[in-house]
């Protein structure tokens, strides 16, 4: 959500997303450009690809934007473009677009368009219904698109913490549970280890 403190640990960071709100953000696609890592853009919440894809196109370019140099210090950033970007499907206002119709519409519009077709699937958000019980049912479809042969699936997302669900916050600190969000509903880690070692023996 903050395009300044990457420049501070982008050398951590294997991989990357920004998200749906943000997606037509020019700022986030100016900072997407400088970054040194894979990113995924998410659809609109809309449900829209578009702007996602617009946003890996302005990523790819170069860009000069106002960042913080090397040195910690406000000023003037050039980049060469991140050619490792592609879009995450997250589902929309209209319903979920986890499913092989859905993936090929995204990869058509991404070759109509002269970008990659790599697609990541986030089981989530809207792909969920928002309800963290639907994770699992949504991860093994993608699986089982990958086995189908589907190559432009480049990998799947999950919302995971070690309690399943989610808070209220705020609230007093020592009355909230350990491991369990305060944001979206997430899976728990016992479920999040099934599905992970699941799709290990099938892949």
């Amino acid at each position: 959500l903050d395009p300044i403190t990457p420049q501070y640990i982008a050398d951590l960071i294997s991989w990357s997303a920004i998200g749906a709100r943000t997606t037509e953000s020019q700022t986030h696609r100016q900072m997407a450009s400088g970054l040194s890592m894979p990113l995924g853009f998410k659809n609109a919440t809309n449900g829209s690809v578009i702007p996602a894809i617009n946003a890996i196109k302005a990523a790819m370019s170069p860009q000069t934007f106002l960042g913080i140099s090397p040195e910690g210090i406000a000023s003037a950033v050039s980049t060469n473009g991140n050619p490792h970007c592609h879009v995450i499907l997250r589902g929309g206002e209209h319903g979920p677009n986890y499913e092989k119709n859905h993936v090929n519409e995204a990869v058509a519009k991404l070759k109509d368009n002269g970008l990659h077709p790599a697609v990541m699937i986030d089981a989530s958000h809207d792909n969920s219904q928002k309800d963290h019980n639907n994770q699992p049912t949504v991860f093994r479809n993608i699986v089982d698109q990958r086995l189908d042969g589907d190559s432009t699936i480049i990998g799947a997302m999950l919302e995971s913490n070690l309690v399943a669900g989610n808070q209220k916050f705020p609230q007093e600190l020592d009355s909230l549970i350990y491991g369990q969000s305060i944001t979206d509903k997430c899976i728990d880690w016992e479920t999040t280890e099934k599905l992970i070692f699941e799709a290990a023996e099938k892949l």
